[in-house]
């Protein structure tokens, strides 16, 4: 229940948007649990690839702070030791590495095919050795083939664990689902998510949450959770100082997104040209649900501010969240 639509904002984004912050302690320490379990791996097993520890990596939007409820999954990056394999660009396709294994050590060659190292089999070892882990429920390679997909018994959350290479140019090589590999750099994008943070005073994590809330219910084609958080930093970089009204923020950018949807999204990593791959038709009904969006919200913003009438633009910010949103009281 809410006396104001600021007060509605705090209680919507405290009780539906956010992740709970006992449960986020308790995640972040399974977390860190899991990587010392992984790290043990070699030792048990003489056939497992040896680990990079130092270059290990927590990514995804749970480590960005830009995770909303409920928590389902948990992303990291686990490093390999490359083991005097080397890695090639390929000449034909974009963003396409192969591992040559030719000199490396057994651990490698026997997931290798003609001295190549196969992303697949990587991945599948990993399947296959998490299957040993104490708490261990159940594991199985991603649907996308680039992780090993880890559930425990104790927790709501799975695992997404992502085998990498590190290399000396500084970017990492992981699984492209094909049994090859994709160059990434994650670190890039903690680092745009957190720039634009605090050049809003710590602002952007919830403006990105909140609205993430919206896209999610949002009857529209889905716009992925990456691009989507792209299209908020992006907004909230253009802008030379975010209002300390959250509601109004969200009017602006659902106004920005209407134009930005039919645009070309820039990837912060500089590996893809364009994150925006949404067809021409699905863009246009992104645009239009933007844009009656944009409508209600002001409609709100307007009740609130010309009519003075806490109710009504209560009422309106519920037509655009849904009955989590809290009623005026």
């Amino acid at each position: 229940m809410a006396k104001t639509v600021n007060s509605g904002f705090t209680e919507f984004n405290k009780d539906y948007v956010n992740l709970d912050s006992d449960k986020t302690k308790t995640a972040r320490s399974s977390r860190d649990w899991l990587f010392g379990q992984l790290n043990n791996f070699p030792n048990n097993d003489d056939t497992f690839p040896l680990n990079y520890e130092e270059k290990h990596i927590k990514f995804g939007s749970f480590s960005r702070n830009t995770k909303i409820r409920e928590l389902d999954d948990i992303d990291l990056i686990y490093c390999l030791h490359a083991n005097k394999a080397y890695y090639s660009k390929s000449s034909l396709y974009t963003n396409r590495y192969y591992l040559n294994t030719e000199n490396a050590g057994d651990r490698l060659k026997n997931l290798s095919d003609d001295n190549k190292l196969n992303s697949i089999k990587v991945v599948n070892k990993f399947v296959s050795g998490l299957s040993n882990i104490s708490q261990y429920k159940s594991a199985k390679i991603h649907r996308r083939q680039e992780a090993a997909t880890l559930n425990l018994t104790s927790y709501d959350w799975t695992f997404d664990i992502v085998p990498s290479f590190y290399t000396q140019s500084g970017f990492y090589l992981i699984p492209d689902g094909n049994g090859n590999w994709k160059s990434t750099n994650p670190a890039l994008d903690q680092q745009y998510t957190t720039e634009i943070n605090q050049k809003h005073n710590f602002s952007v994590h919830q403006l990105v949450r909140t609205l993430k809330y919206w896209n999610r219910r949002a009857q529209m084609p889905t716009i992925s959770s990456f691009l989507f958080e792209n299209l908020v930093l992006n907004f909230a970089e253009n802008q030379d100082k975010l209002s300390d009204y959250i509601d109004v923020n969200l009017i602006n950018f659902w106004h920005y997104l209407k134009t930005a949807i039919h645009n070309n999204v820039n990837d912060p990593k500089g590996i893809d040209s364009n994150l925006n791959q949404l067809s021409s038709d699905d863009r246009n009904k992104i645009y239009s649900k933007a844009n009656d969006t944009y409508t209600k919200g002001y409609e709100a913003y307007r009740l609130e501010t010309e009519d003075k009438n806490q109710s009504s633009a209560i009422n309106k910010w519920r037509e655009i969240f849904g009955n989590d949103f809290p009623q005026y009281t």
